[in-house]
């Protein structure tokens, strides 16, 4: 059993589009993209929002090594962090918004909580 959806894409374009839609998320707080992606990209951004929690070196290294802009990983680690400190998970929210008109993809909105 697979771990991830693969979205039809290759391992490095999945890794860079789902690296740029965690960054955007954090930058703007909310996104739309399709379900799939959406949930994907819940699921790495929990992974660092707990990383920004722990607040150690190491989490830290992690969170740089993986968002893009650095501007937005200091506001996940001084902002975002802290304000879910006392949530045991559960920072993202997926609201469905139905099919898209040109090829009818499930559209979702994937927002922090």
């Amino acid at each position: 059993m697979v771990g991830h959806k693969k979205l039809g894409m290759d391992s490095a374009h999945r890794k860079a589009v789902l690296r740029n839609q965690v960054t955007d998320l954090f930058r703007d707080g909310r996104i739309q993209t399709t379900k799939d992606k959406a949930k994907e990209t819940g699921r790495a951004a929990e992974k660092m929002i707990t990383f920004a929690k722990k607040g150690d070196l190491a989490a830290k290294r992690k969170i740089f090594a993986y968002i893009y802009d650095e501007d937005v990983a200091n506001k996940l680690i001084e902002e975002i962090g802290p304000k879910y400190s006392d949530r045991q998970g559960g920072y993202t929210r997926i609201l469905k918004l139905g099919p898209r008109v040109g090829d009818n993809a499930e559209l979702a909105i994937l927002e922090l909580v």
